[in-house]
């Protein structure tokens, strides 16, 4: 990224560029206002962005002034011509409102001024060119907010929020994104930070004065703190499984025999004719990627071909496909014909799929029912046996079977959740969300103040925060020296400084915001 100058004014363009009724180009910097100067004209000619209030909003045009004749005419004492030269000279790009924001209450803490013109792709383009040739820097991607960052206006954990609100993609996930916007993940790591730094110069101001302070007697007190800060960092770990879920969304799979009604439950969850629906066994051949958001959940669905084994050549890769799919998934959605008898193929998916997270949908209901849902669990649990014996015993070398084997069949396959489910009438859909609830999220999906982890640069850094804790916890435990204590309490502390980026570097700063959409 372009290294950064107190002297640097930039500008982007900070809508999406597209035909649209609004464009925004911003500018920010000690000589934003003078800048905007350049371009803009008032009506009559006479107003200028210097000498207007802080946070208003001025009616005008821009022009290209910098490299039109107006440059001489705007320097005239007729002002009273201007108006009418704005309207008719050739370098007027755009009928504008302009924001003006003078620093340090903006978004980037510096002065800012906002573009706000018609939204084309031209029209944006030709606006940013103006103020670029009147004295701007092109602003590089997250540079507007790196920039609110190393002024301090936000920390970095609000920073990359900022990125999260955009990629959002259901309503959890942007409330909580806005909520680490405001602070929240920020309030939890300091609290915790400043209790250490407290704790390490206790620690050192024992050390430095063993008559006046007994450590002994402070021992106590560090421990219960470092068993305090453990319990809050493993919460907020176990927060992140189900934060990367909401976020980025559950990696979904459809499996099934051929014809088991995978693509029509694809084009249902969607609500629209995405994948080819025929009675032709086979007609998948490659696996399909949609994203859809139900219940409050994002799940990127793949609807994958039959699996089966095949002679043809283009339908066995794609069984293939299906086979590497189920690999990578969250979760598998197990479509079962209820209109046919469980055979040797279906036993061969469910041992394909027996170490995932399964959802059965008993597809078909509207059809006659070869196959119910106690016929299903009893097979599921059969199956389930066979294969953790065979498992054991590979293992063990043990060929015994379990006495008590009908009762574990029984206990295993209540687990699954198996639905009654009808793509054709659109019934069981509710009890699919339902079980999606209770598999990843505990029954419920409900916005409160608690934070969740949402950025895997976050949980690494707590991961390693955990560690540090757990080995002070074990040096007090072992009654080690004490300076094994400020060690495992500094690691922990700097771990943490990073997450909100009062302890990070350079090169580091700029990978993060390098990731951001130009002109944020």
């Amino acid at each position: 990224m372009h290294k950064m100058s107190d002297e640097d004014t930039i500008a982007a363009i900070s809508t999406a560029i597209s035909e649209s009724g609004i464009g925004i180009v911003r500018i920010s910097g000690p000589d934003a206002i003078k800048i905007a100067d350049k371009v803009y004209r008032s009506p009559g000619g006479k107003k200028h962005l210097k000498d207007v209030p802080t946070h208003t909003i001025h009616y005008g045009y821009v022009a290209d002034l910098v490299s039109s004749s107006l440059v001489q005419s705007s320097s005239s004492s007729q002002d009273s011509s201007i108006g009418e030269k704005v309207h008719s000279s050739e370098g007027v790009i755009d009928e504008v409102l302009v924001s003006v924001m003078r620093a340090p209450k903006t978004y980037t803490a510096e002065d800012v001024v906002e573009i706000n013109c018609h939204g084309g792709v031209l029209v944006v383009t030709k606006v940013l060119d103006a103020v670029i040739r009147a004295g701007a820097r092109p602003a590089e991607p997250g540079e507007f907010t790196k920039r609110a960052f190393l002024n301090g206006r936000i920390d970095l954990t609000e920073a990359e929020a900022v990125m999260d609100v955009i990629e959002s993609k259901n309503q959890f996930a942007l409330q909580n994104s806005v909520s680490q916007v405001r602070g929240s993940l920020y309030r939890t790591i300091s609290g915790m930070r400043s209790q250490m730094i407290y704790q390490s110069a206790h620690i050192e101001a024992c050390l430095d004065d063993p008559e006046a302070l007994s450590f002994d007697e402070y021992v106590p007190e560090l421990s219960e703190y470092t068993d305090k800060w453990i319990s809050e960092v493993s919460h907020l770990l176990e927060t992140a499984d189900s934060g990367r879920l909401m976020q980025e969304g559950i990696r979904t799979v459809i499996v099934g025999k051929p014809n088991a009604g995978k693509s029509s439950l694809l084009n249902l969850l969607l609500g629209e004719e995405r994948a080819i629906v025929t009675p032709i066994a086979g007609t998948t051949r490659d696996v399909l990627t949609e994203t859809v958001t139900i219940g409050g959940m994002t799940l990127m669905i793949t609807d994958t071909a039959g699996i089966r084994d095949t002679e043809d050549i283009v339908e066995k890769i794609g069984v293939q496909r299906a086979r590497d799919a189920v690999e990578k998934a969250d979760l598998v959605l197990y479509l079962i014909d209820s209109s046919t008898s469980i055979d040797i193929e279906d036993r061969e998916i469910f041992n394909l799929i027996r170490e995932k997270n399964v959802i059965i949908l008993q597809n078909k209901t509207d059809l006659n029912t070869v196959t119910d849902i106690e016929s299903i669990r009893r097979e599921l649990g059969k199956l389930f046996i066979k294969y953790k014996c065979a498992d054991e015993r590979q293992n063990t070398g043990d060929n015994e079977q379990s006495a008590d084997q009908e009762s574990l069949e029984t206990d295993v396959s209540s687990k699954i959740p198996v639905i009654p489910f009808s793509a054709k009438e659109r019934t069981g859909l509710d009890d699919l969300i339902a079980a999606l609830k209770k598999m990843f999220f505990s029954g419920q999906i409900a916005y409160n103040d608690e934070v969740i982890i949402t950025n895997a640069r976050h949980k690494a850094l707590l991961q390693r925060t955990l560690e540090s804790l757990r080995q002070l916890k074990r040096s007090i435990d072992d009654h080690m020296p004490e300076d094994f204590y400020t060690i495992d309490l500094m690691s922990a502390y700097e771990s943490m400084g990073e997450i909100t980026g009062e302890e990070i570097g350079d090169d580091l700063a700029d990978e993060i915001f390098s990731r951001f959409c130009m002109g944020k």
